[in-house]
């Protein structure tokens, strides 16, 4: 069995809230030799898709449903193919 890895990939972006707005990076992974799950991609689903290229990627988990954590989540489940795993109370947001 391979160790599995947290992979941190910055693709900078920003959080907007009650009118304010600030810049982030939340994109976190895991991942062994051969599958990579994301947990939350906010910003620029092409740069996702290329750090994790090598990997199938087996869901995007999304820990909340803020922009800064879910803005490109559809289109990298678009290119993908890989679930997206939200709570479904989040859906609304």
């Amino acid at each position: 069995m391979t160790a599995a890895r947290t992979e941190h990939l910055v693709t900078p972006g920003t959080f907007s809230l009650d009118g304010g707005t600030w810049p982030v990076n939340n994109v976190r992974s895991v991942d062994d030799d051969h599958e990579v799950i994301v947990i939350d991609a906010p910003h620029n689903a092409d740069a996702i898709a290329k750090a994790i290229s090598d990997h199938r990627l087996k869901a995007i988990v999304c820990t909340h449903a803020h922009n800064d954590h879910i803005g490109a989540t559809p289109a990298l489940a678009d290119l993908t193919g890989a679930p997206i795993l939200l709570h479904p109370d989040d859906r609304p947001l």
